[in-house]
């Protein structure tokens, strides 16, 4: 069998997209075609819905292996895996420096930023809709029933405890936010931690603060429900902010008596509001760690006054992930008990629901939601 004939989602460009059918080649050389069981929705996959051409939706993803290529080693027919968007060449200057997140072969973010539509010039050939060539949506478009992807675009599932549909939110939504705290700003036992936005990975940003040992951790969002749910994932202490507080400057002086008016050791920014990209150096204390999570990329004005004094700010992409090494560390915690993921999963749908899927996201509904396939 040459190529397999499927379902996918795919984006016209135009701020719409469409269910259809296209066709995939068997594998070749370092590639994998993986039978996709299930997807994560996160809001990038709705942004890329404008991007101007047609693209396979989905980076968030799991599945279980159909066929190798010929050079492939690591993975055989059967294997379950989670698939992974910002795939590593292993060679490159940054790969080698341990930021396989920015593989500057690879990395479709890094590729965007060289003027190139992400996945751009390493795109993987092999997915045909019409008859001609359509590229996935960071190189795995996983909201297809198969998708074929390089070897490094995976990591097994090793874990009988997590189910498909939550090994599917580990590539994105639950990596960006765990790694921020792990990897990135690298959270200490005792420490005091403000989140700003409680979405999918706000939620992750606060579980991971908790496991880390934070002893306070306070939630700042202006939905009441979504703060109700950080509660469960382990914030100590909720602000409902106003919507039109500017900079969250009151929500901040809120915080400030929190925490012995000094302010708190780490503040992560997760609302994607680009007038709130500088808004968690106004919630540590001197000599803080100020985290921009939600990759804000717009030109804002900063007052300076706010990095006083010695106040660090960091705009890490995906948690600083390497997928071999950070993979299987969440998943031993979710075996632990200590990562919820399954309790992050608000609804899930079949590929045919997607609109109504987009809809809850976008309405605030789901902390998470999932596209699933028979």
């Amino acid at each position: 069998m040459s190529t397999v004939a499927c379902k996918a989602a795919i984006s016209i460009g135009d701020g719409t997209f469409t269910i259809e059918t296209i066709t995939v080649n068997q594998p070749k050389k370092d590639e994998v075609l993986v039978k996709m069981k299930a997807s994560g929705l996160c809001h990038t996959d709705h942004d890329s819905l404008t991007w101007g051409m047609p693209i396979i939706l989905g980076h968030e993803g799991a599945g279980i292996v159909e066929a190798v290529g010929e050079e492939v080693t690591k993975f055989k027919k059967g294997d379950e895996v989670i698939l992974n968007w910002a795939t590593p060449c292993y060679e490159c200057f940054q790969c080698q420096e341990g930021n396989q997140h920015i593989c500057e072969k690879n990395s479709p973010v890094i590729a965007s930023h060289a003027g190139k539509f992400p996945g751009g010039h390493v795109a993987i050939e092999g997915t045909k809709w019409n008859g001609k060539p359509i590229e996935r949506s960071f190189n795995i478009g996983t909201l297809s029933e198969f998708s074929l992807v390089r070897s490094s675009a995976l990591v097994k599932k090793e874990s009988s405890k997590l189910s498909f549909e939550a090994a599917s939110i580990v590539c994105c939504g639950v990596m960006t936010g765990c790694g921020s705290v792990f990897n990135t700003a690298e959270v200490k036992l005792g420490s005091s931690v403000v989140v700003l936005g409680t979405g999918g990975v706000g939620l992750n940003v606060i579980q991971a603060a908790r496991i880390s040992g934070a002893t306070k951790i306070i939630a700042v969002d202006i939905n009441e429900n979504r703060l109700e749910m950080a509660k469960k994932f382990g914030a100590t202490d909720t602000i409902l902010a106003d919507a039109n507080d500017t900079g969250l400057n009151n929500a901040a002086k809120i915080v400030k008596s929190m925490t012995d008016d000094r302010g708190a050791d780490y503040a992560f920014e997760c609302t994607a509001v680009p007038a709130l990209g500088v808004a968690p150096l106004a919630m540590i204390r001197n000599a803080g760690t100020a985290v921009q999570v939600s990759g804000i990329e717009e030109e804002i004005t900063v007052d300076m006054r706010l990095f006083e004094w010695d106040k660090k700010y960091i705009n890490p992409l995906y948690g600083s992930c390497r997928p071999e090494i950070d993979f299987p560390k969440l998943e031993a915690l979710h075996a632990k008990g200590d990562l919820l993921l399954d309790e992050m999963i608000t609804n899930t749908y079949t590929l045919d629901n997607l609109q109504q899927a987009f809809d809850d996201m976008l309405s605030g509904k789901n902390a998470k939601g999932v596209i699933t396939f028979s």
